[in-house]
């Protein structure tokens, strides 16, 4: 993934590390649950594609324990600094590139990766031929066509149509789809993978929350790439983050979809 792709590349980085823990914070439980379903277990091997601050890489090593091994390989390692067990491998480098062997692994996960990339079907591919016949995937990825604002001021729900609006085009001005996650099921389909299944999970957040906090980073990061679209004013980006502040605000920032499918026995 190069820094044109990721929308974070340009961030300040201690407000990136800020917003990766809430997205820790925010989303580890319901991983940790899905890997749970695909059956994540003691001396599986590993491969966990961009983790982030490396909360769930770490604890996917801990439920592997020393006869597994968990291989975690993002482009950039700069906040994975913290000593390690022995089981947890960590690599630079690109999932679309990267030399992995072949049917080895009994569990790929990845987390917010394949919508960063214009080629995600690439990195999909290489996923899967790391995957063991027999082996789980577990793929999470936004949709952002589910946003939409419900309480708020109006100019709250106003600033948060047009951040809606820019964040539609600053994907589509990079080749990527911003509504990925709902691709997932029919990609997994036409590769043949089995025991499929599927979550739309689009909570209604308040404001102060987890979820709406996030965003509201996100948005902090983002501002100059939201105005540049032109459609988001620097005032929109200002009213969006009071909406998430806001106590008595109610949005939908975005579903997470999240596809569970196991790769066929030879």
């Amino acid at each position: 993934m190069s820094d044109r792709e990721y929308v974070f590349a340009s961030g300040e980085e201690r407000r990136e590390w800020a917003r990766l823990q809430a997205i820790e914070r925010e989303f580890d439980p319901a991983s940790r649950r899905r890997l749970y379903a695909a059956g994540l277990t003691t001396g599986w091997r590993c491969l966990e594609v961009g983790p982030g601050a490396g909360s769930l890489m770490q604890w996917m090593g801990e439920q592997v324990g020393p006869a597994g091994h968990v291989v975690a390989l993002d482009l950039s390692i700069k906040f994975l600094t913290a000593q390690f067990p022995a089981q947890i491998e960590i690599r630079q480098d690109d999932i679309r590139t990267a030399s992995l062997p072949e049917g080895s692994f009994d569990l790929v996960h990845a987390r917010y990766v394949l919508i960063h990339l214009p080629d995600y079907e690439i990195a999909l591919s290489r996923m899967l031929a790391a995957l063991k016949p027999g082996g789980w995937i577990v793929l999470e990825e936004p949709d952002f066509s589910a946003s939409r604002g419900i309480a708020g001021t109006a100019a709250q729900l106003a600033a948060m149509q047009r951040i809606n609006q820019a964040i539609r085009r600053m994907y589509e001005s990079r080749g990527m789809d911003r509504a990925l996650g709902l691709t997932l099921l029919p990609l997994l389909q036409a590769r043949g993978l089995c025991d499929l299944s599927m979550e739309h999970d689009a909570p209604v957040s308040a404001g102060g929350s987890g979820m709406a906090m996030m965003m509201a980073m996100s948005a902090e990061q983002l501002r100059e790439k939201y105005v540049a679209t032109g459609v988001a004013r620097e005032e929109d980006v200002r009213d969006y983050c009071r909406m998430a502040e806001d106590p008595q605000s109610r949005a939908v920032y975005y579903a997470t979809v999240a596809v569970i499918g196991k790769k066929k026995a030879k």
